[in-house]
């Protein structure tokens, strides 16, 4: 039934169901500030209750690489130079000051601010990530929907197998023997790095180049989430081909293809989404490990330089920051499921 001007009296108007979405997304952003705020007073604190601190750190590696001289050696002078010497609830309300005005603060040592040093190292890890995950999906909800379109079959059960070998296996273990295999044995790829130094290549030979150094540390980063996504997208895809609408849709005579694309993939992807979603905190884990081993300029390598360091500057702004990530990807996933099912509303 339609009104006169053509909207149907049922469904509501292209922007009403906007701005119900833009509402709906507001309310999502306004939950996440107590989570954020909950996620710095965690870090902080346990920052602190860590024993030492970034004086220590930095006195400690001065001793050992014999730079040591009369500033090191005062570290009550250093803590008065770096503001250390204040108490942890003034630092932290300092930091979040900062923070309110768009400021992250600067590490400690070097000076250099905050939001540059993440600025400039984000993009290789939120690079690498993406490829992770389009990778995941890639293999895995293919290789999901024939496992269990082919239940009970050799190639089922070498599927399943190499799933289980994928969720088990430790991630620097499968990155190690990757780089033995495919590196150093085989020579397909480079054993680590971002790009080719030194060469002048153009814009597609750089993006190649580029591509050769991300194909395998993508892999092995995404190798859990390929296995956990074929998992998953087999036990969907076996719920939903057994309902009765599926034995009416081939009953009709409908092709296998329509069937599968049209009937069973839209309605067993919802769970899957939902692990894609799931996975993206793990991936962001796993990045720290998979950097520091193949040598990827992301943020994994600041990191465990900031908590070498005691820098709590800098371990503050990355966590924050990689919160951020995972808080609005988690949101980029539930608004995925209106695009997939439009039976779902957002109220």
């Amino acid at each position: 039934m339609e009104s006169e001007s053509g909207f149907s009296l049922l469904t509501p108007p292209l922007s009403l169901l906007g701005l119900t979405m833009n509402r709906y997304i507001l309310r999502r952003i306004v939950q996440m500030l107590p989570v954020l705020f909950g996620i710095t007073i965690l870090t902080f604190t346990f920052t602190e209750l860590a024993p030492g601190d970034a004086v220590s750190a930095m006195i400690l590696m001065d001793f050992e690489s014999g730079a040591g001289g009369d500033e090191g050696s005062n570290a009550d002078k250093l803590r008065e130079k770096y503001g250390l010497d204040k108490s942890p609830p003034v630092r932290y309300l300092q930091w979040m000051g900062g923070l309110l005005q768009g400021n992250l603060g600067v590490r400690i040592r070097s000076k250099i601010p905050v939001g540059e040093e993440i600025a400039r190292r984000l993009p290789a890890t939120l690079r690498l990530m993406a490829a992770a995950i389009v990778i995941s999906i890639l293999l895995g909800i293919p290789l999901g929907i024939f496992s269990a379109l082919n239940q009970y079959t050799p190639p089922d059960y070498v599927l399943t197998f190499l799933a289980f070998i994928g969720i088990s296996i430790p991630g620097f273990f499968a990155a190690i023997g990757a780089i033995y295999l495919f590196s150093l044995k085989l020579g397909w790829v480079p054993t680590s790095g971002y790009s080719t130094i030194g060469r002048d290549l153009g814009l597609w030979d750089t993006m190649l180049d580029r591509a050769r150094y991300l194909v395998l540390p993508a892999i092995v980063l995404g190798l859990d989430s390929t296995a956990g996504i074929m998992r998953y997208t087999r036990s969907s895809v076996l719920e939903v081909v057994r309902l009765d609408y599926i034995t009416v849709a081939r009953s009709k005579g409908l092709n296998d293809a329509v069937v599968i694309f049209r009937h069973i993939l839209r309605n067993a992807l919802l769970p899957v989404i939902t692990i894609i979603g799931l996975r993206l905190p793990s991936l962001f884990g796993g990045s720290i490990i998979i950097e520091t081993i193949f040598n990827w300029p992301g943020m994994g390598i600041l990191y465990l330089d900031g908590v070498a360091t005691r820098d709590y500057p800098l371990i503050m702004g990355m966590v924050l920051v990689s919160a951020l990530t995972i808080v609005f990807s988690n949101l980029i996933t539930d608004l995925t499921y209106g695009a997939i099912d439009p039976r779902i509303r957002y109220e």
